[in-house]
């Protein structure tokens, strides 16, 4: 059987903050959409940590049996339309967590005929930083979430037009050697910005991955 390749920015379990329960969440590398403002710039290099579907089924697998949920997410999955069939396809048959997939393209761009049955819940459409942010899961209120099967349903239909109010938006995680803190969720905006504030103030520095090209926050 030929191995299916696949750019992977990285894996995470659990993971609270891009869905209910506890999921695992899979970023795919490489982003041709890279809208203004988005915190995930370290994802948009297209062809890096090139790895195959099989790898990354044989990496979570023992996550499988426990998670209540699984999030796609990039990175743009759609940029690899092979992979992420493939991806979800062996998901659908190795798991019974619903799968919400997120993209920055436009919903009306997505030809969703071949993902039929594979994806539960969907939150389409390119980020917008001139748009307000109140909305559970989404990072701009014009990211529209939309349910492909009686489950999605289920679970996301609560979620579609909820307002955040002060719902935990981030989890915090060490990822590699060197203990570089991953932070997984949709921060508000301007998070980021604090966060590096307070710890320059107390000595420290910090780095982070979000794009901040003509940033007006504050």
């Amino acid at each position: 059987m030929t191995a299916t390749p696949l750019f992977l920015s990285r894996v995470h379990y659990p993971v609270t903050t891009l869905g209910p329960g506890r999921r695992v969440c899979i970023w795919f590398q490489g982003c041709s959409i890279r809208c203004p403002g988005c915190v995930s710039l370290d994802t948009w290099a297209p062809r890096q940590n090139g790895t195959t579907v099989e790898r990354v089924m044989s990496a979570i697998s023992p996550w499988l049996a426990e998670a209540e949920g699984i999030t796609i997410s990039g990175g743009e999955p759609f940029d690899q339309p092979a992979a992420l069939h493939a991806l979800l396809s062996d998901l659908r048959a190795q798991s019974s967590a619903d799968i919400l997939v997120y993209s920055g393209y436009a919903l009306e761009a997505l030809d969703l005929t071949a993902f039929a049955g594979l994806i539960d819940a969907l939150i389409a459409d390119p980020y917008r930083r001139d748009q307000p942010q109140t909305l559970a899961l989404r990072g701009s209120d014009n990211q529209r979430l939309t349910c492909l099967t009686p489950r999605g349903a289920a679970l996301f239909a609560p979620l579609r037009d909820r307002f955040v109010a002060d719902e935990r938006t981030l989890d915090v995680m060490f990822d590699g050697p060197e203990g570089e803190i991953f932070l997984a969720g949709i921060p508000r905006r301007g998070d980021l910005k604090r966060l590096a504030a307070l710890l320059e103030s107390q000595g420290h520095s910090i780095h982070t991955t979000e794009d901040v090209r003509d940033a007006d926050e504050p």
